[in-house]
């Protein structure tokens, strides 16, 4: 694979994971709304809950779609995270300067 399809296809990825923050965002926020407005209009009778749980597993899907099953807790995420913890003990260890 030569350097212009490896910028390309990197450059598709950042995409999608912009995407899918933007969605996430967007998704938080509508649905802030749309719990506030229920509780003003009808607090009676709570109906935010099918918006929130029916945009929620498009949420999940496009999470899903962009990262993978294992993409989220997979292997690579588990490497970084024992690095982070490692370098965190190391830094601990060392003497004040």
């Amino acid at each position: 694979m030569d350097e212009q399809a490896k910028y390309e296809k990197a450059k598709k990825r950042v995409e999608d994971i912009k995407g899918f923050y933007s969605h996430l965002l967007v998704y938080i926020f509508v649905n802030l709304f749309l719990i506030l407005f229920n509780l003003i209009a009808s607090s009676d009778h709570y109906w935010f809950w099918w918006p929130l749980l029916g945009w929620g597993v498009g949420v999940v899907a496009h999470g899903v779609s962009v990262f993978g099953i294992r993409g989220i807790l997979g292997p690579e995420w588990e490497q970084r995270k024992i690095r982070e913890i490692l370098e965190k003990e190391d830094r601990k260890q060392e003497p004040p300067a």
